[in-house]
């Protein structure tokens, strides 16, 4: 198995935001979505206003407008680290019309201010292969999760050996030599394996079979919190 490379925490650059707002994350955005509704839809409660979502590192903010382009009632906070990723978010979702029912705001996953069982869903897509101790945005997203609700994390799974990883690179990272695959290929390298997930997940009381690989570079980490 490889060990673990730490890529940096936060992309704080305008350069950096940019080039990630504009790598093609179409197929995946709709896939993380889809199988989140999915999920969603297997919750038996009723809501009496429209369900609170929590995206946690939320990018760009790509996530939360795909999610309300399915014209679906969810009310959604995104934070991020990165203040220029949140730059780029703000004007994404000016964009897309959709600024009275996203609010984005810069936070740590690893220290929320939020109320503990605040939110009828936490969300997350690739923050946890940034973070260098990712059990804190576990606990985090863990708490602020309400009673019944869902926790639906998604992330990279890190290749078994470099070959691996470098089939991986050519399949989606773009060009070899380009700035899109360099980027994928760290990430790779900073991603968790689906046991250490299953580990730190095990912590929170939350099964084992909670966490499994969900493509061949992602890994699904789905529970209702009970």
């Amino acid at each position: 198995m490889l060990p673990r490379v730490l890529e940096p925490e936060v992309m704080d650059t305008t350069a950096e935001a940019e080039d990630y707002d504009s790598m093609d994350h179409a197929e995946v955005n709709r896939r993380f979505v889809d199988d989140f509704l999915q999920a969603f839809g297997k919750l038996h409660q009723p809501f009496v206003s429209p369900p609170a979502i929590f995206d946690a590192g939320t990018g760009t903010a790509q996530i939360p407008i795909e999610l309300l382009s399915r014209e679906i009632p969810f009310e959604i906070h995104a934070v991020d680290l990165s203040e220029e990723m949140l730059v780029v978010a703000r004007r994404n979702v000016e964009k897309a019309g959709f600024g009275n029912r996203i609010r984005v705001k810069p936070a740590d996953c690893k220290a929320l201010m939020e109320t503990s069982g605040s939110y009828d869903a936490v969300i997350s897509n690739s923050i946890i292969h940034h973070i260098p101790e990712p059990l804190a945005v576990f606990k985090e997203c863990w708490r602020i999760l309400k009673p019944g609700g869902l926790l639906f994390l998604r992330d990279l799974l890190r290749p078994s050996s470099e070959a691996e990883l470098e089939r991986l690179v050519t399949l989606y990272g773009g060009p070899h030599a380009s700035h899109g695959a360099k980027m994928f290929r760290d990430s790779l390298w900073a991603a968790l394996t689906v046991e250490e997930v299953q580990a730190m997940a095990a912590t929170l009381g939350i099964p084992q079979g909670s966490v499994r690989t969900t493509s061949d570079r992602h890994w699904t980490l789905e529970v209702v919190k009970t």
